[in-house]
């Protein structure tokens, strides 16, 4: 197993960790984690790269060892904490994102915000939630309002084996020794027989802002670097799933520079399920 630093960055109110591999000298390479994840996921990707890349992985606000948001998660905040990540670690050239699911949406998202700064981008499993009408929005709100009431909890674990055991049961392909080092990158155990995710539960709440593919499309049109998406074979959960053909092919469409392969044998979790094949993708596509 590769070895990992830890560093801790303080940038826009919170206190942000980000994990790295590979020297300091090598080329920049930003994993960028989906919603609920962490840095520490990208392990066994990272085992499978053949070159030396410096490999910077943070943990999103409210996830991992990053500091929690008191005001909520909104996705203009994850791209103001990406723009100070890169101004750290690649300030004078553009950069090489690949972002899982949440990660990808970010990393594309921002490639046509800040279109000078960032060289390719690979997205895996990263291609927006399903679409939303503005019809949508009154529901939306009511249930937003009443889970404002309570504050969210996690269930507590008796032992990182029970937690494994859960991971392994929503993820058949995941090994025992995969199962274990996820459920140690995710939770902590905060007293005896008590094993708590790491993350903060207010991820859990709706979020009273519908997810507008309108206005993530316009910010893609804006995008100049080379764009890949990947798509897991056997993915079940993701928004683009809803969409038409048409619909499907909009988004595809939005980028000037557009690629995609699919990887078999695969779920939404690819970079857990098949790492050495996303490590080729990644070493093919970005070098």
């Amino acid at each position: 197993m590769k070895p990992g630093h830890t560093t801790f960055h303080q940038f826009n109110g919170l206190l942000h960790h980000v994990r790295s591999w590979g020297p300091a000298s090598a080329p920049p390479l930003f994993l960028l984690h989906g919603w609920m994840d962490a840095s520490a996921s990208f392990q066994f990707v990272v085992n499978e790269l053949k070159r030396d890349w410096h490999v910077i992985a943070p943990d999103w606000r409210g996830c991992g060892h990053s500091g929690w948001s008191l005001n909520g998660y909104w996705f203009p905040d994850y791209y103001a904490d990406l723009d100070a990540l890169l101004a750290i670690y690649s300030p004078d050239a553009p950069a090489r994102l690949v972002g899982h699911s949440m990660g990808g949406v970010i990393a594309c998202t921002y490639a046509g915000i800040r279109p000078q700064r960032v060289a390719k981008v690979m997205s895996l499993e990263g291609f927006g939630l399903a679409r939303t009408s503005p019809g949508d929005a009154p529901a939306r709100y009511r249930r937003w309002l009443d889970e404002m009431t309570e504050e969210p909890r996690f269930r507590i674990y008796g032992s990182f084996d029970v937690l494994a055991a859960r991971l392994q049961s929503d993820n058949p392909r995941l090994t025992t020794e995969k199962a274990q080092f996820i459920a140690r990158a995710w939770a902590h155990e905060t007293a005896s027989d008590k094993i708590e995710l790491l993350h903060d539960p207010r991820h859990k709440r709706a979020n009273p802002v519908l997810f507008r593919i309108d206005e993530l499309i316009a910010c893609w049109r804006e995008c100049t670097a080379t764009v890949q998406w990947v798509f897991a074979r056997d993915s079940k959960g993701t928004g683009y799933l809803k969409d038409t053909p048409e619909q499907l092919a909009e988004r595809k469409n939005a980028f000037r520079d557009y690629r995609e392969t699919w990887i078999e044998d695969a779920g939404h979790m690819m970079h857990h399920d098949q790492p050495a094949a996303v490590a080729r993708l990644i070493e093919t596509f970005i070098d």
